[in-house]
C-alpha cells in the first residue's frame, strides 16, 4: 500500500481528524483493551489501584498514539511531534485523574453536580456519565494542541 501524497490541511481538518482518532481510540482502550482487574482495582486508595490505574492509563495512551500516527499516515496529515507528545500527555495524565475517581468526585461535588454523580437508576451511571464527557471535553482539548 502507498502512503497517500500529504495535501494542504487547515487546523479545523487536523482538529476533526484529530477528535475522531482520539474519540474512537478512546473507547477502545476504555471498553475492549482494559482489563477487568484494571476497571475494578484502579481506584482503589492503594498501591495496587495506583498499579492498575497507571497500567491501563500507559495502554490507553498507546492506543491513542497508534490511532493518531495509523490515522495521520493513512489521511497525509503530518503533526508536529511536540504537539502530538504534548495532545498525549494531556490525554494521559488527565485520565489517570479521573479514573482515579476521587479528583473526578471532587469536582462533581464543588460544582452541585454529586446527587447526578451517584445516580445509578434508570439503566444510567452518573459516574460513567461524568468520567466519558470529562475525557471527551479533554480529548477535544488534545485535538485543538495537536491541530496547532
Amino acid at each position: 500500500m502507498s502512503t497517500p501524497t500529504p495535501l494542504p490541511t487547515s487546523r479545523a481538518s487536523a482538529f476533526a481528524a484529530a477528535y475522531a482518532l482520539l474519540r474512537a481510540s478512546a473507547d477502545l482502550a476504555d471498553h475492549w483493551i482494559q482489563t477487568d482487574h484494571q476497571a475494578g482495582t484502579k481506584s482503589d486508595r492503594s498501591a495496587a489501584g495506583r498499579r492498575a490505574c497507571a497500567a491501563h492509563v500507559t495502554a490507553y495512551t498507546a492506543t491513542q498514539a497508534a490511532a493518531l500516527l495509523l490515522g495521520a499516515r493513512l489521511l497525509g496529515l503530518r503533526p508536529k511531534p511536540r504537539r502530538l507528545l504534548a495532545a498525549l500527555a494531556l490525554s494521559c495524565t488527565t485520565h489517570y485523574l479521573a479514573d482515579r475517581r476521587e479528583p473526578l468526585r471532587r469536582a462533581a461535588e464543588a460544582t452541585r453536580r454529586g446527587n447526578f454523580l451517584r445516580l445509578a437508576d434508570h439503566g444510567m451511571n452518573g459516574a460513567y456519565i461524568l468520567d466519558q464527557s470529562w475525557h471527551h471535553v479533554i480529548e477535544t482539548c488534545a485535538a485543538l494542541i495537536l491541530a496547532g
